[in-house]
């Protein structure tokens, strides 16, 4: 397994380009089972759940290529409806193909989902919201079994905003026989990103971006083209990082309304934050960072998957903050491997108090999810001394190749492999 050793103290310079972003292609590639004929998906990142992703649709019978980051997968010649526990299991994402597969087709197998060791993160919505556009459904030896000769349109009311229901039943419902309509639908900008790309296939929906989506069902859809959304979640950590050690960057390649919520609390923590067209500049290199609280919520709100990084963050500001996590009520487990840097935080349940220290020193830590390891580097980037995280494998499912776009920015990071620790 791989390690990345990080020296800390440097002040991040310069401009990096933010790649394509990996939940909305998780959700955009088991769209292409939809329809026959090669679809395209421009701007998709090199990342360990792509290729995930990729290898579960070739086992379904998709013909793919991924070349300069323009993935083609050609849904004609479907071999199989099942996705089995060998490749569902290394990723929660895989269980966007159930949608999909039954509304096309009228059967699938799908393994139950595996992924991230922290959570419990229920399918239960994606299942009732199957059920009741007909679909008949049963739990067997760890399988979700799905069958109907054609789903029809119904009402659906999600009691929660669920980014992967939202997705899985929107893919169901476009060909589905009449109107489907979802209320209290993710308005995630990945779901949008979906939404878009199921229209340029021939979907008719209205409300796209919306919390009240509306869908009316065709026969058909036809294979499309759509560029890949940035992904606002690299984007967001690689600023934290230019934050966290007083630099000043510039990232590339962004969509800067999507990120209002970072982007606020980057302010209110004391950077000065510029925006210019697809660009984002930050400059924190006279910055004592202030406490800054935070509550995540879905979007537009604060999002989860910033909680370890601001955590980090926070955890330097001259005073006291606190970081609380409104979507998921355990997902601090990298908070003992940033105490073991010398942080100060204490955890009950969902919300962290962070007292802000005068600085960290470098430590072994491990990674024990993909953002808990991205917290891990941002306070390698800022401790004394030597910092190394271990497995990053976590990591390498959501940021491509990060140590390269930080060390772009000046950090002095390496990435050790072969040894087994």
């Amino acid at each position: 397994m791989d390690k990345f050793v990080i020296n800390g103290g440097k002040k991040l310079t310069g401009s990096v380009e933010i790649s394509g972003a990996k939940n909305a292609s998780l959700a955009l590639m088991p769209a292409a089972l939809l329809a026959s004929g090669k679809s395209t998906f421009n701007s998709t990142p090199k990342l360990n759940d792509v290729y995930t992703m990729m290898k579960l649709l070739n086992h379904i019978g998709v013909e793919s290529s991924f070349e300069n980051h323009i993935m083609k997968l050609d849904a004609s010649k479907i071999t199989s409806f099942e996705a089995p526990y060998e490749h569902v299991k290394k990723m929660r994402a895989s269980v966007y193909v159930l949608g999909p597969l039954l509304t096309r087709f009228g059967y699938a197998k799908v393994s139950l989902p595996g992924g991230c060791a922290w959570g419990p993160r229920p399918i239960n919505l994606h299942l009732e919201g199957l059920k009741k556009l007909g679909a008949d459904i049963e739990l067997d030896a760890g399988y979700i079994i799905a069958k109907a000769s054609r789903l029809h349109g119904a009402k659906i009311n999600f009691d929660i905003s669920s980014v992967g229901a939202t997705g899985n039943i929107m893919m169901a419902a476009v060909l589905a026989k009449g109107t489907t309509v979802i209320n209290n639908a993710a308005m995630e900008p990945e779901i949008t990103n979906l939404a878009d790309y199921l229209t340029k296939m021939g979907a008719k929906i209205d409300g796209i971006g919306t919390s009240l989506i509306t869908i009316e069902g065709v026969d058909e859809l036809k294979a499309a083209e759509i560029n890949t959304i940035a992904d606002r979640i690299e984007a967001g950590t690689i600023l934290t990082a230019g934050a966290i050690t007083n630099g000043r960057i510039t990232i590339g390649n962004v969509t800067p309304n999507l990120m209002d919520a970072v982007l606020l609390k980057l302010e209110d923590s004391g950077c000065i934050i510029n925006l210019s067209g697809e660009k984002i500049s930050l400059n924190a290199e006279n910055n004592e960072i202030k406490p800054a609280d935070v509550m995540t919520s879905i979007f537009p709100g604060f999002p989860t998957d910033m909680q370890a990084q601001w955590t980090a963050y926070m955890a330097l500001a001259t005073g006291t903050s606190t970081v609380t996590d409104s979507i998921y009520i355990d997902r601090f487990k990298h908070v003992p491997e940033l105490q073991r840097l010398g942080a100060d935080i204490d955890v009950n349940e969902n919300r962290a108090v962070i007292k802000g220290v005068k600085k960290l020193q470098g430590a072994k830590v491990m990674s024990t999810d993909l953002r808990a390891s991205a917290s891990l580097l941002l306070a390698g980037l800022v401790a004394e001394g030597t910092t190394e995280v271990l497995r990053v494998y976590h990591i390498d499912r959501g940021y491509q190749r990060i140590e390269e776009k930080l060390g772009q920015l000046g950090a002095a990071i390496e990435r050790v492999a072969g040894e087994e620790f």
